[in-house]
C-alpha cells in the first residue's frame, strides 16, 4: 500500500482527508503520526505557492510522497482578507471563538448583498521525483448575522450557506464533505493521483 503523508497537525483536517480519500488504498499519515513539528515559514503570496512550499518541505524531510494544503476564509467587505493570513489572523494563538465573533461585529448592520465571502483551498503534493502537481476548491456563502453550529472548525461556525439555509458548522461532516472547498480539491487531486498511479 502506498504512503502519503499529509502535512498537517489538525485532526479535524485529517479526519475530512481520510474520508475523502478512503477509496484511494492508501495510508495516509500526519505530522503527528511521525513525531514531526517542523515549523514551516508560508512566505508564498497565494494560497497554492504556499500548499506547495509546505508540500516540497516535508517531501524533502522524509523522501515520501507528501500533501498540503492552504485554505482560508476570503470576505469581500474586507477587501477578500483574511485570505491567507486566515490562521494567523488577529494572532496566531488567537482562538477562533474570538476570530468569529470578531469578524460579525465588524459586519454589524452590514447588508446581506455585501456579506459574500468564500473559502477558498490549495492542495499541493510533491513527490521525491520532483514532480508536484495542485488543485483548488472554491465554496461560495457568506458571513452569518451571529456564531451558529457545533460541527466543523475554524470559520465554519460564521460561514452561512443560503442553499442549507445555515452555516457549514451546522452541516454533517458527510454533507460538508461533499461541497466543501477542501472536498472539491481533494477529489480533484484524488484524479490527478490515480491517473499518475496508473501510469507506474
Amino acid at each position: 500500500m502506498k504512503k502519503i503523508i499529509f502535512a498537517t497537525t489538525n485532526e479535524g483536517k485529517l479526519k475530512e482527508i481520510r474520508m475523502i480519500l478512503q477509496d484511494l488504498n492508501v495510508e495516509i499519515l500526519s505530522l503527528k503520526d511521525l513525531n514531526c513539528n517542523i515549523k514551516i515559514v508560508e512566505d508564498g503570496k497565494t494560497f497554492e505557492e504556499n500548499s506547495i512550499i509546505k508540500a516540497k518541505t516535508i517531501m524533502e524531510l522524509t523522501n515520501e510522497i507528501v500533501m498540503a494544503d492552504d485554505s482560508g476564509l476570503e470576505i469581500e467587505y474586507f477587501n477578500n482578507d483574511p485570505g491567507i493570513y486566515s490562521a494567523r489572523y488577529l494572532g496566531e494563538d488567537t482562538p477562533y471563538s474570538y476570530k468569529n465573533q470578531y469578524i460579525i461585529d465588524k459586519l454589524e448592520g452590514v447588508e446581506e448583498d455585501k456579506r459574500a465571502a468564500r473559502f477558498v483551498c490549495s492542495i499541493a503534493c510533491a513527490f521525491p521525483n520532483g514532480k508536484v502537481l495542485t488543485t483548488q476548491g472554491v465554496m461560495n456563502g457568506r458571513i452569518a448575522y451571529k456564531i451558529n453550529g457545533e460541527n466543523g472548525f475554524g470559520y465554519d461556525p460564521i460561514f452561512y450557506l443560503p442553499e442549507y439555509q445555515c452555516t457549514s458548522a451546522e452541516i454533517s461532516v458527510e454533507e460538508k464533505n461533499k461541497i466543501s472547498h477542501r472536498a472539491i480539491a481533494l477529489d480533484k487531486m484524488k484524479e490527478e493521483l490515480k491517473n499518475t498511479f496508473s501510469r507506474e
